[in-house]
């Protein structure tokens, strides 16, 4: 809890880390620019360079393979900018930063089952279907229910019909062991402030020597692969979080809390739906429907109490709408429109949780349901 309320949204941003905004504010004082040879150059320059040995340490990659962007958004774009002519395959649950490029480019759309996981045989089979070795895009762990997909397996048997494989990583890196070589995979996606770096910042990895297709033209930063002078301080924050977060101590601690919350959500005697409860999950996240609300009323109303949730994605411009992801897994539009995601951080306490549920209550006591309230029920979804 901070001094302006419980903060449950982590998966739209995490709070910057302290280590993170010393970084940010050191840098800040540099005068250089990272790309000058003189002495105040290069002093911006290490810390660019520090910064990405950080993030390629958190993956498992070479310093010399970590490209800096904007952030997740830019890196996947970056890596599907840069297929050629591969036909392009994804996963029906991807971010909106790789879904809506990838629809602009008559991508083949691969089906997720009932419990959020993509299905792999269905990918196969439109691996077989294209004309020529393919584009794969999948996520590692959804935004939105957090469960984590085979993306090891995925990447195994797209290799093996000659295709590429991009990831976005963005909201697995720092909550579970992220590591390009165990993936398998060629291109990798990360975002600072998914793991307490801060905001416009984020990072293109790459497994080999890769084609990449820059998307900024400029003087030649980053070997050529995103043109720009260097956000030094954003970078320099985004290598301290990575840094900070590299050991993943707070993963037990935080899983426990979801748990936690999940369990007393079942006292209200209202039908219940947690998708992807019997999934691998992030431990931090935790995605479910009531039926008896609509996700915005909900959101409306927690953030009247002073708790942040989120319904589905924050990348809408604001907007609250049906989850793609939901309906993707085959829930009806109803169930869609009432799911409601809560993640939680290294700052988040049980008191964080008691306070949610006692909100919870009053939110739901408050107005009449939806007529479709059934029994009590957890969904193994």
């Amino acid at each position: 809890m901070t001094q302006r309320g419980i903060y449950m949204d982590w998966n739209a941003t995490a709070p910057l880390r302290p280590t993170a905004l010393a970084a940010m504010s050191a840098a800040l004082q540099e005068v250089g620019n990272a790309s000058s040879v003189h002495a105040f150059g290069r002093r911006a320059r290490a810390w660019v360079d520090h910064a990405r040995e950080a993030v390629a340490d958190l993956v498992g990659a070479r310093a010399a393979l970590v490209t800096f962007v904007s952030g997740g958004t830019e890196a996947n774009n970056l890596a599907l900018n840069s297929r050629g002519s591969r036909p392009l395959v994804v996963s029906a649950i991807e971010h909106e930063s790789v879904l809506k490029p990838a629809r602009l480019a008559g991508a083949q759309i691969a089906r997720v089952g009932r419990s959020g996981e993509i299905d792999v045989a269905h990918l196969a089979y439109l691996l077989d279907k294209v004309s020529k070795p393919a584009f794969v895009s999948v996520m590692l762990a959804n935004n939105e229910t957090g469960v984590v997909q085979p993306v090891a397996e995925i990447a195994r048997i797209a290799r093996a019909k000659g295709a590429l494989v991009h990831c976005d990583a963005s909201q697995a890196a720092g909550r579970i062991p992220v590591s390009i070589e165990a993936l398998g995979v060629d291109y990798l996606a990360l975002s600072a402030h998914k793991l307490g770096g801060p905001q416009g910042a984020g990072a293109l990895v790459l497994a080999d020597d890769l084609p990449v297709e820059p998307l900024v033209q400029g003087g030649g930063q980053e070997r050529n692969r995103r043109g720009g002078t260097e956000n030094v301080a954003a970078i320099a924050g985004f290598g301290a979080a990575a840094r900070d977060i590299s050991a993943l101590g707070e993963v037990e601690r935080v899983a426990a809390l979801r748990n936690l919350l999940e369990e007393k959500l079942t006292q209200f005697g209202l039908p219940l739906t947690v998708f992807g409860r019997n999934a691998s999950r992030l431990p931090n996240t935790s995605c479910f429907a009531s039926g008896t609300k609509t996700a915005e009323t909900l959101v409306m109303a927690l953030d009247l109490a002073g708790i942040a949730i989120s319904a589905g994605s924050a990348c809408s411009s604001g907007k609250v709408r049906p989850s793609h992801v939901i309906s993707a897994m085959g829930f009806d539009a109803a169930t869609a429109g009432s799911a409601v995601r809560v993640s939680l951080g290294w700052q988040n306490e049980p008191a964080d949780i008691d306070s949610f549920i006692a909100a919870w209550g009053r939110v739901q006591r408050a107005g009449p349901a939806r007529s479709d309230a059934a029994e009590t029920r957890i969904s193994a979804a």
